[in-house]
């Protein structure tokens, strides 16, 4: 009962200092409340909004030069940009999540808010399974009650060929956070965890949750249209990729290698592009 009551009131009350942060004049804000219009920028979805955010955690940073959290959430911003295949420049964007990650996880070994971003992004975007995996742990064990931190393990689980694993992660963080505004993630995981398991129609049943939230959403698209091919519903599997290709007209199944996060089991990103083909995505 109380991780549930942890978990329910942690976002209210993060949203509340949000709302306040943005009644603040800007040249009056110090580096928390740069961090706080950050996230609300953040959570509004959208590549601008994105953008807008990071350049919030670079101004919280130059600020607060050992503010680890800022760090971490400006990780998290470029692995947003690669779920939702925004990247511009590959090489350039996994040098400096990596170094924005390192430094987070530098300056807060125990803070488990940073650690679960930087994990995450050094596992999904540097493609470093094994210092993510570990610094997702870490945050786990100082903070059990820590919902974004199930949620992103979920993946990782799934990362490391355990979906049935990662169903229950991503299960206990929506118990611990059930009005997290972040909510469509886990969901989305859901959807890849039941698709990775083969167990398609449960993970449309996620994903159809997870678009209602983030229509545009590209990993959703993706794993809507992959479960939606392998479960016989081809009208839905090319509605699907028609809205992906309007929103990434340079999508292809030669291309899917840069959205995918790290993969113990090569068998599952083939199947992913297999599913994807059926659907009508191009070579």
């Amino acid at each position: 009962m109380t991780a549930s009551v942890v978990g329910a009131i942690t976002p209210r009350l993060q949203q509340a200092e949000i709302e306040r942060a943005r009644r603040k004049p800007t040249a009056s804000l110090d580096a928390y409340d740069l961090y706080l219009r950050g996230v609300a920028s953040f959570y509004k979805w959208t590549r601008e909004g994105n953008d807008e955010a990071l350049g919030f955690f670079y101004r919280a940073v130059e600020r607060d030069p050992d503010f680890s959290v800022a760090y971490a959430a400006a990780a998290g911003c470029f692995s947003r940009r690669k779920g939702f295949g925004w990247v511009i420049d590959r090489e350039q964007e996994v040098a400096e999540t990596t170094r924005l990650a390192r430094r987070a996880v530098l300056l807060g070994r125990d803070d488990a808010a940073a650690l679960v971003d930087a994990g995450f992004a050094l596992a999904f975007v540097a493609k470093d399974l094994e210092d993510g995996a570990a610094f997702l742990d870490r945050a786990l064990l100082i903070n059990p009650n820590l919902a974004w931190g199930w949620g992103t393990s979920g993946f990782v689980k799934l990362w490391l060929g355990e979906p049935n694993r990662a169903v229950e992660c991503f299960a206990h963080a929506m118990r611990l956070t059930p009005l997290d505004p972040r909510i469509f993630f886990m969901q989305n995981g859901m959807a890849h965890a039941h698709f990775a398991a083969g167990r398609y129609e449960e993970a449309l049943s996620w994903v159809r949750m997870a678009l209602r939230e983030v229509p545009d959403s590209h990993a959703a698209l993706r794993v809507a249209a992959a479960s939606s091919a392998l479960a016989g519903h081809d009208e839905e599997a090319k509605r699907l990729i028609a809205r992906l290709l309007e929103i990434d007209p340079a999508l292809r199944i030669s291309t899917l290698r840069n959205l995918f996060g790290p993969s113990r089991h090569p068998d599952y990103p083939a199947k992913y592009a297999d599913a994807l083909r059926k659907a009508g995505l191009p070579e």
